[in-house]
């Protein structure tokens, strides 16, 4: 059996951002403050992407979104779990200890409750792609540059070549 998003090492730090997306997104009612963590938990690496993008940094960009697709992945269970409750949540006791948490509200608030495990199934898919996809764009990315060094290097040695004689 495979390591589960709880487990991994980003889990906390991520833990951190849907925390404060609660509170972030408390003014704008009820469902919104009960969204707010799982969205800000994505939506904050993409728009950190997007600022990278802007600042012509490609390769952090990459990492971000990267870092979004494995939110995903890191929310995917969470989404899961909305009718069965199981999963241990922050205080140490599961949703069906402590009367339900945030995908359970969601879902149950937008009459969605039944495709919670297909929810789940393709926020993980979603997630897996985005950081497969950002892995071959960094790949293509870092071949791109190296070729544009070569391509400058042998360019400039032809300089060299025609200035010593």
């Amino acid at each position: 059996m495979g390591v589960s998003a709880a487990e991994s090492i980003l889990h906390l730090p991520n833990l951190v951002f849907h925390e404060a997306g609660h509170v972030l997104f408390a003014p704008f009612g009820q469902f919104m403050r009960v969204l707010g963590g799982s969205l800000l938990q994505f939506a904050l690496p993409l728009g950190l992407a997007i600022a990278f993008l802007r600042q012509q940094n490609p390769f952090g960009a990459v990492v971000c979104t990267w870092w979004a697709g494995e939110n995903l992945i890191d929310v995917a269970p969470y989404i899961a779990d909305a009718r069965a409750l199981q999963l241990v949540l922050l205080g140490g006791k599961t949703g069906a200890e402590v009367q339900g948490h945030d995908w359970e509200y969601i879902l149950g608030t937008l009459g969605w409750m039944r495709f919670d495990r297909t929810l789940g199934l393709w926020a993980h898919r979603a997630g897996l792609l985005m950081m497969i996809g950002s892995l071959i764009w960094g790949g293509v990315h870092l071949a791109r540059s190296q070729q544009r060094r070569e391509t400058a290097s042998s360019s400039e040695l032809g300089e060299d070549r025609l200035s010593s004689t």
